[in-house]
């Protein structure tokens, strides 16, 4: 079974936990977990910044992640969202059934 990660930097909890509800409604991921209390240290527009944020984790397949991609791009808040997808090498089979199967077009997921 094909998975990935979508790891996605918010401006706060409750923005990351809007984006996991809706891909994880609309099936194109089959979970989201949200880690609150990060600082993001970067340069934007010349700028050298530091700000809190917030880390969203996406569990889907790799068929989905550029839907899902698409997705986050016009719900986000930024103007460049950080928005990686990072491979799954392996893992937990069953666990890895499972989000085939809770995502959009998995043998009893979510449908359209």
């Amino acid at each position: 079974m094909d998975a990935c990660l979508l790891y996605v930097t918010t401006a706060s909890r409750d923005d990351a936990l809007a984006l996991a509800r809706t891909l994880v409604e609309e099936g194109l991921a089959a979970c989201g977990n949200v880690i609150d209390g990060m600082v993001s240290v970067y340069r934007w527009q010349g700028e050298l910044r530091e700000d809190p944020e917030a880390v969203l984790i996406l569990k889907t397949r790799p068929d989905l992640a550029e839907t899902a991609i698409a997705r986050l791009r016009g719900l986000h808040g930024y103007d460049c969202p950080c928005i990686l997808q990072l491979p799954v090498d392996g893992g937990n089979s069953d666990f890895l059934s499972w989000i085939a199967t809770e995502t959009l077009g998995g043998r009893d997921g979510p449908t359209r």
